[in-house]
């Protein structure tokens, strides 16, 4: 796994990093192992996976063309030395040097212990040879491993989730008692009219002006609110990067309430969640507030460990500046 550009020391004789899921080895195991799901969460943050083969046998190989943000495609190949389900997996992986041979070799070895109903994963990767050239990919190897393995969790917990919906909710602790301990719930109260307020939120014309944490852009490509109904955008990050974006309305109640699916419009692999938006009115203020439901505790850890609340923050106050336009030109005209 590699980032380029990373300013990171080039020399990486090995590298050590160790993740624990809340999920059993056997589907950890198998969201490592199976094309379709390593294709959702191989790569850092941004990259997409248009091409996963992975022969998991001994001896059976593997190439995985992996697209940035900007849309370079970086092609790896490998080799599976040793597969012991579901306990290790040793696999030798680089990039071709455009002669038949590697610009670099990494031996990665990544085993999989089980305590308690959670996986414990070890990721060791050793450089084996390196040519000239391949110092821009080696020094990003430690963040674009610690990145993947971040996707690896968010995935693992979705693939977990579903699983445990084929089982009754009792047995699988989601009826709802624990719900707190999944979501995340913001708040801000702003100085304007209820009607407002929520048409700030769900005019596409509006969205796109305040929508996202700072630096960020906002491109709607549609949105019809009401029950069954789509709104599709593309949020553009200060570094570039684009990020697509799905939403399915399930409950519309205007001006006090919406319900909604989220999730990527990509093959980004990034997880979906329920959101509840509610506008409470407080004597000419409202109260807005935003809950996001999450499907295990996991998915909403690494959500807020990747600065959600933060940013949620920062695009309810995006909001609130945004309505005091609104609220301006109103009284002007």
């Amino acid at each position: 796994m590699v980032a380029k550009n990373n300013p990171a020391n080039a020399e990486v004789p090995e590298l050590v990093l160790t993740r624990v899921f809340d999920a059993p080895r056997a589907l950890v195991f198998e969201v490592w192992t199976d094309p379709q799901h390593v294709a959702a969460w191989w790569g850092p943050h941004g990259f997409t996976n248009p091409v996963c083969e992975l022969d998991v046998r001994t001896g059976g190989k593997m190439r995985i063309d992996m697209r940035g943000p900007d849309g370079t495609v970086y092609p790896s190949l490998g080799e599976f030395d040793e597969i012991i389900e579901p306990e290790r997996i040793v696999f030798r992986s680089g990039v071709s040097d455009g002669q038949g041979g590697w610009l670099f070799e990494i031996l990665n070895t990544v085993t999989f212990a089980e305590h308690g109903g959670k996986t414990t994963l070890t990721l060791r990767a050793r450089v084996l040879n390196a040519k000239d050239g391949a110092a821009p990919y080696l020094s990003g190897m430690n963040e674009g491993w610690s990145q993947s393995l971040e996707r690896l969790a968010a995935h693992v917990a979705t693939a977990y989730s579903r699983s445990l919906a084929n089982v009754p909710a009792a047995a699988a602790g989601t009826d709802g008692a624990n719900e707190t301990d999944r979501e995340i719930v913001l708040t801000r109260v702003i100085n304007a009219p209820r009607d407002l307020v929520y048409e700030a939120w769900t005019d596409p014309q509006h969205v796109a002006q305040w929508w996202g944490p700072d630096g960020f852009k906002t491109t709607v490509h549609e949105m019809t609110v009401r029950p069954g109904g789509v709104w599709r955008f593309t949020m553009h990050g200060p570094d570039g990067t684009d990020y697509h974006d799905k939403v399915v309305y399930s409950k519309v109640v205007k001006p006090t309430r919406l319900e909604y699916s989220h999730g990527s419009d990509d093959d980004s692999g990034s997880p979906h969640f329920q959101v509840t938006v509610t506008f409470d009115e407080q004597g000419a203020t409202t109260r807005v507030t935003l809950r996001t439901l999450f499907l295990t505790r996991e998915q909403r850890d690494y959500t807020i460990g990747f600065g959600a609340v933060e940013l949620g923050h920062q695009t309810l106050a995006h909001l609130e500046e945004h309505v005091a336009r609104m609220k301006n030109q109103a009284a002007k005209s």
